[in-house]
């Protein structure tokens, strides 16, 4: 058995079957960890969600933002475009949108060192802080009240993590953070307007941290594996961000970069990249 993780499908249905017919991978002893973006901006989403879906005993997911825009949309806060809307009509919509928002925000295994979510831990979080908030989330979108949740969440805005802010304040930070953080201030707090490489934003915008390079960010003892930044090295480079805490997963495939996985149950992370067309 092998346990593979990969960054950023988002509808590159083909990509995605290329690559995993290029790492030998068999749902029915391998396992596959999707650090979010299942769908959205790829002309083959439903594709994407219905093979999911198909194996999803052999699938750990973890929601990013483009998947709560497709839930979003299926609760009818969010005009759909083209690239979701097959979802939408599909004779399977609700069970693949029930089966989608039942996944959760943060995946963990302490047998392989490894922790997962689609943007990162916030760095005001510890490991123990992010298992609760991920969790607290989960309920609400799990819940029978998640569409009226969802639409306060795209009402309100929240970049710091405040213990004491109302209650939706506090669910919009923690949704921000596992699903759109890239950068941060010197003290945790978080920039949601610079979605550039690290180094040139470092030069540009001097005040602000990667989210993994916060000077205040909390010790989180397991190395985590993120996605949504396909620009963190090189916005035309087909490199993916790897240090001893983190593991970048996002090449923009979309873009027509890269899509990247990677082994996670070896001593050394084994990563394999497949070249993309636009």
């Amino acid at each position: 058995m092998a346990v593979w993780a990969i960054g950023d499908i988002q509808g590159c249905f083909d990509a995605f079957q290329k690559i995993l017919k290029k790492i030998g991978f068999n749902p029915e002893k391998d396992k596959l960890w999707v650090a979010g973006d299942l769908v959205n901006r790829g002309d083959k989403s439903l594709e994407t969600l219905n093979y999911l879906y198909s194996i999803r005993n052999s699938v750990k997911v973890v929601l990013g933002n483009h998947d709560i825009a497709l839930i979003s949309a299926y609760a009818g806060i969010k005009k759909p475009n083209r690239t979701i809307q097959p979802i939408l009509d599909a004779p399977n919509a609700k069970e693949l949108i029930d089966w989608l928002r039942h996944q959760p925000f943060l995946h963990i295994d302490y047998r392989l060192g490894y922790v997962m979510a689609h943007a990162g831990i916030s760095p005001q979080f510890d490991l123990g802080m992010a298992i609760r908030y991920a969790s607290r989330i989960e309920r609400r979108l799990q819940g029978h009240n998640y569409k009226a949740w969802l639409k306060h969440m795209k009402k309100i805005s929240s970049n710091k993590f405040n213990s004491k802010s109302k209650s939706l304040d506090i669910d919009k930070y923690i949704l921000n953070s596992f699903i759109s953080m890239r950068f941060c201030e010197q003290d945790g707090t978080l920039d949601f307007k610079q979605k550039g490489s690290a180094t040139v934003t470092k030069n540009l915008y001097k005040n602000l941290h990667p989210w993994f390079a916060c000077p205040s960010r909390k010790d989180i003892p397991l190395k985590i594996l993120f996605g949504h930044w396909s620009t963190l090295v090189n916005g035309t480079s087909f490199k993916y961000y790897h240090d001893s805490n983190v593991l970048c997963l996002d090449t923009g495939c979309l873009w027509g970069r890269r899509m990247t996985i990677a082994r996670i149950d070896t001593q050394e992370p084994m990563v394999v990249q497949l070249e993309c067309k636009t």
